[in-house]
């Protein structure tokens, strides 16, 4: 099923430079979709920073083994990542009930 999308022709000023460099990449009759790709991806991008900032120390109350600092807690999820066993995280109360 093919989504309809609506478009909306914009002018965007930019540096020639820029305009040759995305050019020499996309090619002129495939700029529009190479802004539009790198855009949306930028997009997400700063919507998951922005997700991920306001997340910042909400289990900071709980005690989870593994999650003593920030270090321990990337190599925890390296570890799960990788597939080695890790202790469950335990539930800290904010899960509705299934």
């Amino acid at each position: 099923m093919a989504v309809e999308s609506r478009h909306r022709r914009v002018h965007v000023v930019m540096p020639e430079s820029t305009v040759e460099a995305i050019d020499a990449i996309a090619g002129k009759r495939g700029r529009s979709q190479f802004i539009t790709d790198t855009v949306e991806a930028e997009l997400r991008r700063r919507r998951l920073s922005a997700a991920l900032a306001e997340m910042d120390g909400a289990l900071a109350d709980f005690d989870i083994p593994g999650w003593e600092t920030r270090e321990a807690a990337a190599e925890w999820v390296r570890a799960l990542r990788d597939g080695v066993p890790v202790p469950p995280v335990p539930n800290t109360g904010s899960e509705s009930a299934a």
